[in-house]
């Protein structure tokens, strides 16, 4: 008899479109209650978008609208702040 192996969600990071687990990968959420968050859980309820945690894949989102694109939406300079502080924490 074969044990089940658990199913590892694999996402893509939107900066440099590599792919990798849920868990190693930051989520961006656009929320209609809260607006475009970070979401530390991996459970709030909106349009996501993922990220590596490192700063390059971030500046390259930045610069090329990525999340902006992913999210359908403008993406404000506190959000993007709050981002950079939330990844260089995860370091």
């Amino acid at each position: 008899m074969t044990g089940k192996t658990k199913k590892v969600p694999i996402r893509k990071c939107v900066g440099c479109q590599d792919s990798g687990s849920k868990k190693e990968l930051i989520r961006i959420v656009k929320n209609k209650e809260l607006g475009v968050v970070v979401d530390k859980t991996g459970k709030l309820n909106g349009r996501g978008a993922y990220l590596c945690k490192n700063i390059e894949c971030l500046e390259l989102a930045i610069k090329k609208r990525k999340l902006n694109h992913a999210l359908k939406s403008e993406i404000s300079n506190e959000v993007y702040k709050e981002i950079r502080d939330y990844v260089e924490s995860e370091d």
